[in-house]
């Protein structure tokens, strides 16, 4: 009954000339201030001094994002080290200058990264501190922030899933909007614009019927409407093949109208491809994870086996990775060529690793409660 879903919201939530603040980046801050809150009251029921979560968030924080950004150049694009080695760390272009965020995180790396920096931290904290037993605490935390990061894949519309004709699938427009609507050299003669469902019948691979429609300024003549769109429109549908499917060869479908005002608006048809909203699969996934676990650790709380949550993270959250990553569509082309993809291959380590440390704890003995 839904056929499908047209998702064209914005991903900045404001913007002061070069610099935006978009939805991924306050959704990524929101989930650490809201852990911080959680990983108080955990020390709390706990007995632990709550000034060691302070110390304890500024480790996550600094390990999480090296480790992602780490992991992305290490395991999907290497030679960004020797072409632009600045980008690496800085969150900027110079040419023009522009505030970009930095573009390419990946979870695989932010784990590894995490593993590294809590076994500093317990190493500070000797022998207070044991290392599995701070990690069965921060992977319940870990969940809920991984839930806003992947929310936040989705405003941006990255992390795509492959072309599907199930109901619940989404055609992600927002990029395609975008350009039309930004038109790179700032003499954009489009006022407004909205997508809506097309009453065409739908193709195969996702493929569906959308419409464009296009409300041009009132200093806009019939001329300049045809040549906006015949153009502009034209060379931005042919160009995000992964979002919309408007061969470049074909001859564009539209019809300009003009009102009783003599303000024109035109019809664009064309097909959005439907594809898995792989981030909400891992969000929502993300998310029953933490209540999973959170409610496991306030049945012990202190009295936790040793590595008993780590293990359930690691075997689960990687395991779902693992079968997502069936749905995704891959990163970078080197993939298209390995029998499984990286996110597949680096998942593989990380539930093995929670196997052995599972096994472990249900082999000793449960603490005295």
């Amino acid at each position: 009954m839904l056929h499908f879903i047209i998702w064209n919201g914005s991903p900045e939530i404001f913007s002061i000339g070069s610099f935006a603040i978009r939805w991924y980046g306050l959704l990524f801050a929101l989930g650490f201030l809201v852990c911080q809150q959680i990983l108080y009251y955990i020390h709390r029921q706990e007995g632990k001094p709550e000034r060691d979560v302070d110390t304890l968030t500024i480790y996550m924080m600094v390990a999480t994002i090296l480790g992602a950004r780490l992991g992305h150049i290490l395991f999907y694009e290497p030679n960004i080290i020797w072409t632009d080695p600045l980008s690496v760390f800085l969150p900027f272009e110079f040419h023009p200058f522009k505030f970009t965020g930095l573009q390419g995180l990946a979870s695989h790396g932010a784990a590894i990264g995490i593993l590294f920096g809590l076994w500093l931290y317990s190493r500070k904290k000797k022998p207070n501190q044991n290392y599995l037993q701070v990690l069965d605490r921060i992977v319940i935390l870990v969940c809920l922030t991984g839930c806003f990061i992947r929310l936040g894949n989705f405003f941006n519309s990255e992390i795509i899933g492959k072309p599907t004709n199930n109901p619940l699938g989404v055609v992600f427009i927002n990029r395609v909007t975008e350009a039309i609507m930004q038109n790179g050299n700032g003499d954009n003669p489009v006022e407004r614009l909205e997508v809506k469902k097309a009453n065409l019948p739908s193709g195969q691979d996702g493929r569906v019927p959308i419409d464009i429609l296009l409300l041009f300024k009132k200093n806009v003549n019939e001329q300049q409407a045809h040549s906006f769109i015949g153009s502009n429109v034209k060379f931005y549908l042919s160009q995000y093949t992964e979002f919309v499917d408007e061969p470049s060869v074909n001859r564009l479908q539209y019809e300009v109208i003009k009102d009783s005002s003599g303000t024109y608006s035109a019809w664009v048809r064309t097909f959005g491809i439907e594809r898995h909203p792989a981030q909400l699969y891992e969000s929502i996934s993300s998310l029953l994870l933490f209540v999973f676990l959170f409610w496991y650790w306030s049945k012990y709380k202190i009295n936790l086996p040793e590595g008993r949550i780590f293990g359930w993270f690691m075997i689960i959250l990687w395991s779902l990775r693992f079968a997502y990553e069936f749905l995704k569509i891959n990163q970078v082309s080197f993939e298209d060529q390995l029998p499984l993809n990286m996110g597949q291959i680096l998942s593989i380590p990380m539930v093995l690793v929670g196997i052995v440390i599972l096994i472990r704890s249900y082999r000793k003995p449960d603490p005295v409660q």
